[in-house]
């Protein structure tokens, strides 16, 4: 993936490998009007560069080399959730399932829809703050549009840097926004939601550390130690990035992260995404659940991770299974209903306004472009010249 060069100011993606690859001036800057070649000095920096990039290559070939692991990890957990999960529903027959299903009340569905949009709106502040970060001006109806819809398809289809990337590029191209930029965009969209996920698991798991651990059969002190060291890690980034102007490289480019203040913006719009998401499967589950808001959350997030880390699109499966495992003590169909409502109001709707909403988008633009053609086409008929 390629990355678009920032301004050196805020987030200007500056390449590594070509930063004083020559050591000196430019040929038609040097002082002495000297070739650079003669120059020891200059033939030192190129020796230096060509080490420099002889290391990055070995680097890389040492990435790929393991990269299949993290790949093989992916696969086991999908594999390993898939047969959890069908051992769990193989007890579920399609009459219950059918009957939990449509056991939800119209406030329980209203208030789930209402829900989604709330976080879909919080989604569209990823993109808001991330253009923030890269100094962009985009009006808000084009940013809601492409954040929304980049992520309704990604979530649905799975592999987000190709289809979130694709949409985005769809849009923002229109404004004049290059494919890096977008690259960059979607990058520091990314901090924002980890930031609030590992700030909202952090805290749930300290506060909710003892009904916790009856539903995921871990100790009190386990979950209470793990909750310290999440939130130590979010605090320590917030720290990181205060002191000073801090950058990531990102295949050779530098990447300028945003600084505390936006950095905190990020982690509020990122929480209130999680918890809003988490909300639409709160209010799906069957009266009488017992289970506070607090400690859903934390349920939500660790399945939610998990469902990522398999790389099946929308954890599909894997955040099943952990859901259902962790809520044994519920009964099986009426989770699993829950479950397959919120896969069709979080999930299936808005995958198909996103579809209609880049439909009419790319009907609005083309019906923009036909008047301006026109003239042009009105001038060259009325022209005598032969």
């Amino acid at each position: 993936m390629n990355f678009a060069s920032q301004d050196k100011n805020l987030a200007r993606a500056q390449p590594l490998r070509d930063a004083g690859a020559s050591g000196g001036p430019p040929r038609d800057e040097d002082p002495a009007g000297q070739d650079p070649g003669s120059d020891p000095g200059a033939a030192q920096a190129r020796q230096d560069a060509e080490m420099h990039q002889g290391a990055e290559a070995h680097h890389a070939r040492h990435r790929r080399r393991y990269a299949w692991l993290g790949t093989l990890a992916s696969v086991v957990l999908f594999l390993i959730s898939l047969g959890v999960l069908g051992k769990l529903v193989s007890t579920v027959t399609w009459a219950e399932l059918r009957t939990a299903f449509l056991a939800a009340t119209p406030n329980q569905i209203g208030l789930a829809i209402a829900l989604v949009v709330v976080s879909y709106l919080f989604l569209t502040c990823y993109d808001a703050l991330a253009l923030r970060q890269l100094k962009l001006k985009v009006p808000y109806r084009t940013t809601a549009l492409a954040s929304f819809t980049s992520y309704a398809v990604s979530f649905n289809l799975g592999f987000p840097l190709l289809t979130a990337g694709t949409v985005r590029y769809w849009i923002y191209s229109g404004q004049g926004l290059s494919p890096g930029r977008i690259a960059a965009l979607t990058i520091v969209a990314g901090f924002t939601f980890w930031l609030g996920m590992g700030a909202v698991l952090g805290i749930s798991l300290i506060r909710e550390a003892e009904p916790l651990s009856h539903l995921t059969y871990t100790s009190t002190l386990f979950n209470q130690g793990l909750g310290a060291a999440v939130l130590a890690a979010v605090l320590a980034y917030l720290v990181w990035v205060s002191l000073k102007r801090r950058s990531v490289k990102v295949r050779g480019w530098r990447l300028e992260l945003p600084g505390l203040k936006l950095s905190l913006s990020q982690m509020l719009v990122g929480a209130g995404d999680v918890c809003a998401a988490a909300g639409v499967l709160y209010v799906l589950l069957p009266a009488g659940h017992g289970l506070s808001f607090e400690t859903f959350v934390a349920i939500y997030v660790l399945a939610a991770m998990l469902g990522i880390a398999s790389h099946a699109p929308g954890g599909l499966g894997v955040f099943e299974a952990t859901v259902l495992l962790a809520l044994s003590g519920l009964p099986r169909e009426s989770v699993l209903g829950a479950l397959l409502l919120f896969r069709v109001c979080y999930y299936l709707i808005p995958f198909v306004v996103a579809l209609a909403a880049l439909g009419a988008y790319e009907i609005a633009k083309r019906a923009r472009l036909t008047p301006r053609e026109a003239p042009d086409d009105d001038a060259a008929e009325s022209d005598p010249t032969p």
